[in-house]
């Protein structure tokens, strides 16, 4: 009998320890437990989820983003791609199952028609595609309470209406809208997940653009078929300024100071001049092309349109100006011409009359009383007449203008001195204007 016990609690020993170095294979338990909650008459994809805690309301969906890069933003087509990981998570209560104590942390799927799917889309979006390489980027975590994770890396160009009334010291707002096409407010609810619902990978570089902030929001939309739940988020992208002041502003501040080269050139250098400013002009005008090339035709003015229009203007005016400078030169030289071919007819004329003058006073014996020319100093009808031009004679005011153009004799002369002056003063003060209105009102329009 005790050699019977003893044997027997032996037994019992060897069981135990064999029980206890046999490991449970997990992973044939998720196939069981996928088995269990996905088998065929066991669960329906076609059946949305119950509402919050198992009532019939709308069933809940969180939705969740990280931004992983943004390619480009284009000013002509108006849009923008990005990259992100999208992720959406819901309550089904009919997904849950054992944990075998907390063993079986979350079950993964990669086929996304074995369980039900918000009907979610994007709303602005142009194109889009998945990502397939190595293996679909793409799974389906469900938790052991029910809660389902749907995670997915997409691709997307998006449509980004822009106001260039400011470019290029604009900001634009591009949007990111995510609505359900299906399901209405009475059956799916979408929203935004708590804590930070979007995040954005950091150090992210565009080239022309800096991502200064975005904003989460709602926006449902009523249509005759109901009303459907709607997300968005507003992502805010200031222009990088740096770019367009090397390759559009300096450059056509150099060419508008290039241009202003001919008014200290000499006025008859004719085909320096007319090189210099036609040379000018098609730079100008090339430039000016370019830039409009580049951005879409809209109906209003914007920003860049005010500085090149008056840019150019400076550049064709300086041309013209060497023309008026053409014609005042050779007006004045006719001029000069005339009054030469006057004072020698002159001379002609006083020199004939001085012959005949003469020849009178050789042939004539008559004497004539004449009256003196020359008044002497005590003569009271000579002061009397001096007296009145000092009444009226006042002495003329020394004027610094006329007296430093009367030391340029020619008119042609005078409009280069001028010009030099003139046309860089205006040009410095429409800097000031442009860049204090255009500059004041990109604050007013980022408070």
């Amino acid at each position: 009998m005790i050699t019977y016990n003893f044997i027997l609690i032996l037994l019992c020993l060897l069981h135990v320890t064999i029980s206890t170095n046999v490991k449970i294979n997990f992973r044939e338990k998720e196939k069981e437990v996928l088995d269990q909650i996905l088998g065929p008459g066991r669960y329906d994809a076609r059946i949305r989820p119950a509402g919050a805690n198992g009532t019939d309301g709308p069933a809940l969906v969180w939705i969740n983003i990280f931004v992983r890069s943004i390619s480009k933003i284009d000013d002509v087509t108006m849009e923008y791609s990005v990259q992100l990981t999208f992720r959406e998570q819901w309550q089904d209560e009919r997904l849950k199952f054992n944990d075998f104590g907390g063993r079986l942390k979350y079950l993964t799927l990669t086929e996304a028609s074995r369980v039900w799917m918000p009907d979610l889309f994007f709303s602005n979006e142009k194109e889009g595609h998945f990502h397939n390489i190595i293996m679909p980027n793409v799974y389906i975590r469900i938790h052991p309470h029910g809660s389902v994770l749907y995670s997915i890396r997409i691709s997307l160009t998006l449509s980004c209406p822009m106001n260039l009334k400011l470019y290029p010291l604009d900001r634009q707002i591009c949007s990111l809208r995510m609505a359900s096409y299906g399901w209405t407010t009475d059956d799916l609810v979408f929203l935004w997940k708590e804590g930070d619902p979007v995040q954005v990978v950091k150090n992210l570089h565009l080239p022309r653009f800096t991502l200064e902030k975005f904003l989460t929001d709602y926006c449902n939309s009523k249509t005759n078929t109901g009303e459907y739940s709607c997300l968005k988020v507003d992502l805010l992208f200031k222009r990088e300024f740096s770019y367009y002041l090397i390759q559009i502003y300096i450059p056509c501040c150099m060419l508008v100071i290039v241009s202003w080269v001919s008014f200290w050139l000499d006025q008859g250098a004719v085909p320096a001049r007319v090189s210099l400013g036609v040379t000018t002009l098609l730079t100008m005008a090339t430039q000016t092309s370019g830039i409009n090339a580049s951005l879409p035709p809209v109906s209003y003015t914007k920003a860049i349109d005010v500085w090149t229009g008056v840019c150019l203007t400076f550049v064709f005016g300086a041309l013209l100006e060497f023309a008026l400078v053409n014609y005042a030169s050779r007006s004045d030289m006719h001029r000069e011409n005339m009054k030469k071919q006057r004072m020698q007819c002159e001379l002609e004329h006083a020199a004939s009359l001085d012959a005949t003058s003469d020849f009178i006073d050789t042939e004539s014996n008559a004497t004539f009383a004449m009256k003196p020319l020359v008044h002497h100093p005590g003569d009271p009808m000579n002061l009397e007449k001096v007296r009145q031009c000092e009444i009226h004679m006042q002495p003329e005011r020394p004027n610094c203008c006329r007296s430093w153009l009367s030391k340029f004799p020619t008119r042609s002369k005078r409009i280069d001195v001028i010009s030099r002056i003139t046309f860089p003063l205006v040009f410095a003060l429409f800097n000031v204007i442009y860049w204090s209105t255009y500059l004041f009102r990109e604050e007013a329009e980022e408070s």
